[in-house]
């Protein structure tokens, strides 16, 4: 029981531990506009070094559709700057990802 208790108490402090070390959020910007994502949201970002020039780019997962918005980085990688983005296509079309609503 005095181990349950214990448990419970430094479960209790872990949100006044941990809320220190974060910074306040920010929305990330591209072409100087908030990224922002389709209806219904649930997005899924990645930064990978998509056009090979040795910098990280932001890939943004679209839940509707299975589409994929690219952002080049035009900074660097310890300060990125993100162009203003476009879809990953096949063709002129958007790519999709097979089995997303």
């Amino acid at each position: 029981m005095r181990t349950l208790i214990v448990s419970i108490a430094l479960l209790a402090l872990c949100p006044m531990v941990f809320a220190e070390e974060f910074e306040d959020p920010i929305q990330i910007q591209a072409g100087g506009e908030p990224v922002a994502v389709e209806a219904p949201g649930f997005a899924c970002p990645t930064l990978a070094d998509v056009d090979g020039d040795g910098k990280r780019d932001l890939v943004v997962g679209q839940f509707s559709q299975g589409k994929m918005h690219f952002f080049k980085n035009t900074g660097t990688d310890t300060q990125p700057a993100f162009a203003k983005g476009d879809w990953i296509k096949t063709g002129d079309k958007p790519a999709l990802v097979p089995d997303v609503w």
